[in-house]
Parts: C-alpha cells; structure tokens; sequence
C-alpha cells in the first residue's frame, strides 16, 4: 500500500533559500508534519540570479548549478527527515518545483525553466521525484504559473464565502475561490522582489525586516503613479511574470538617481500593496475574507498598508486556517507530487489558460 507521506520543496524567486515541507495526505485534510529551511549563501544567489540572463558558457554553469542546487535540495530532505524522525522508506515522493532562472509563457515560444537536477535528487535521497511542473501546462497553451490555485481550492474553498488567498512571494499572485464558480488566479506583480534587491543594494540586508526601513521613508507619488502605468498591470488575466519583467534595471529606468533610497523602498511597498489590491477590487469586490501568505505576509508594514487599501475586508494570515503562511507553496508542491504519482490533473484551464486539464510533472523513479 502507497504511503500517504509526501515532500514539498520550493525554492522561490525570492532566492532566500529552500523550504522543505513533509505532508500527510492520509485523511481528507492534509496535515503539516515537519518542515525544514536551508539558507542559499551569498556565491550561489549572485550565481542564481546571473543565469536569470544570457551570459558566458551559460549551458555549462547552468548544468553545475543545478547539480548544486540538488544536493541542497537533498540535504533539506535530509535535514526533514531527521527532525521528524521519519525515513525516507516511508515518503512515497518528493514534489520539487526547483530554482525559476527563467519564465517566458508568452506566444508560441513560451518556456519556463527551473533548475534542479531531478535525477540526482533522486539518486541523492532514495526517493522518487516529480519535477518539470510547468512544462506541460505550457506545452498545452498555458502560462504555467500559477500552480497552487489548485491546491488552494482545496486546502480553503468555502461552500458559503467568498474567499481569496494572497500569495506574497517575490511575485505576488492572487486565488479567487468564489463558492460554486470557477476558481481564478494570477499574478499581480512584484511582491517581495524589488523590496529585497533595492534593501539588499542600499542596507546590505537581504530582506527589509517588518518594512521597518520602508517606513522611515515617503511614497514618492510620481514615482508610484509612473511604476502603475506599466503594461503589465493592466493586461487582463491569465498571466504570469517574475524577473523578466520586474528587476532592478527595469526599477532604474524609472529613477533619475535623485530620489532617497528609503522613499524609493517606502515607494516600492506601495507598488507591491496597489499591485494586490487593485487586482482584488478590479476582479473579485465581492469577496468577503482575505487570507495572506508567503514571506511578504510577516511584513508587518506591507499587511497593514495592505489592510488600510482593502476597507470593509476581512484581512489574516492563512495561519487561521491551520496553514503557515511561510510554508504553504512547500505544502502545495507535496500535494502536486501526490497528483502526478496518483495520475490526477492539478492545472487549473481558467488560471493558466492551457486548453484543459493537464497531469503535470515528470516522475524520476527510486
């Protein structure tokens, strides 16, 4: 008889580092057993987000990075399995989303890749892999992204309200999950992405702890009013973005060099709350609850901002409903690995915009 045992790892655009999540899906609410975190250092970021762009013997770094970013990938399971006190024996597989370096889901040469050599976690751990997530949604008309819509619907659908899961990551993404309509979900914009580069550049801190140095600066209103008008925001759903789009170079072209990097940073948190709220009014002023996750949901700051520019909302963590916010897309790429293994689609049509239902993931066998 399968386990019911599951891992979840995701390495997001962030480039923080890998959250390990193990996961029982033994009743009919999957429960959060263990988790498990392992930092990037600061080589293997600066290697991460050079591949984000064409460069110098790119296939061969790529090839050592992903074997790098494998054996960290093992040493979480590792590390996992250890604080649970659990084997490897019992995992029946691990879902591992791998490192985004790129995502261009637009036209007919769409493609998204993440790094991760599957194989040799495979080998590393002794535990079958799923892995290449996005590829098939994308080989049948979608964008690939988002994928935890799916599992969103059902860890949090509600028969009577109207609820709406906020993933705040290094790109922000929304999930409507109205009660017996469609489930639809994007991506809205920068979450955390320019918040940490700009902090990163200017503090040398990788991330702006509790937006506490956001506010000890001003909205700049031209600045933000300038950063809105980019087309991206106003496309209509579905649709997907990371680093092609929002990056450093492209928040320069906004700047004339003059302005205070706390006001820049004061700026930047208003685009990440404008990008989420307007999203939300624009495509779902019905809901009732709104339910936050990712790193950007334990900014102190963003959510309160986030609060005042959803009036008459109901705003919280999804920790309220029995998931850890810094955990759930860990959790979630568990639950993709048990789709695949058990041959169930986990695409969403109407999220993605691929022509239907889809078993996503390839599968390396033990």
């Amino acid at each position: 008889m399968r386990s019911s045992l599951y891992i979840g790892i995701m390495s997001g655009t962030s480039l923080d580092g890998i959250d390990a999540a193990l996961v029982d899906f033994n009743s009919s609410t999957p429960s959060l057993i263990e988790t498990y975190f392992v930092m990037y250092d600061q080589y293997l970021r600066e290697q991460l987000l050079a591949l984000n762009q064409a460069g110098y013997d790119e296939l061969h770094r790529t090839a050592l990075v992903s074997n790098k970013l494998s054996r960290l990938y093992a040493d979480a399971v590792e590390g996992l399995l250890s604080k649970s006190g659990v084997s490897s024996q019992s995992i029946t597989a691990i879902g591992c989303h791998g490192q985004t370096v790129r995502h261009c889901p637009q036209s007919e040469r769409a493609y998204s890749i993440q790094l991760g050599n599957a194989a040799l976690l495979a080998e590393l751990t002794g535990i079958t892999v799923v892995a290449d997530f996005r590829g098939r949604d994308i080989a049948a008309g979608g964008q690939g992204a988002p994928l935890v819509p799916a599992f969103h619907q059902v860890m949090f659908g509600h028969t009577e309200k109207h609820r709406i899961i906020v993933n705040i990551g290094g790109i922000a993404n929304v999930t409507s999950l109205p009660p017996k309509r469609e489930v639809i979900g994007f991506d809205c914009g920068p979450g955390n992405i320019l918040l940490d580069a700009w902090c990163l550049q200017h503090t040398g801190s990788l991330y702006d702890h509790n937006g506490s140095w956001a506010a000890t600066g001003c909205i700049l209103p031209e600045l933000l009013e300038a950063l809105l008008t980019f087309p991206f925001f106003s496309l209509p759903p579905p649709k997907s973005t990371g680093r092609e789009l929002f990056n450093s170079d492209w928040l320069k072209s906004y700047l004339h060099g003059k302005e205070s990097p706390q006001d820049v940073q004061a700026t930047l948190l208003k685009l990440s709350v404008e990008a989420i709220a307007l999203s939300i009014w624009l495509h779902f002023p019905e809901a009732e609850e709104i339910y936050l996750c990712g790193g950007g949901a334990r900014n102190g700051k963003l959510v309160a901002e986030l609060k005042t520019a959803l009036p008459g909302k109901e705003v919280n963590l999804t920790d309220v409903l029995g998931v850890n916010a810094d955990w759930m897309e860990a959790f979630a790429f568990a639950w993709l690995a048990k789709q695949t293994i058990n041959k169930l689609p986990s695409n969403l049509p109407a999220v993605t915009g691929a022509q239907g239902y889809r078993i996503l993931g390839a599968i390396y066998t033990a």
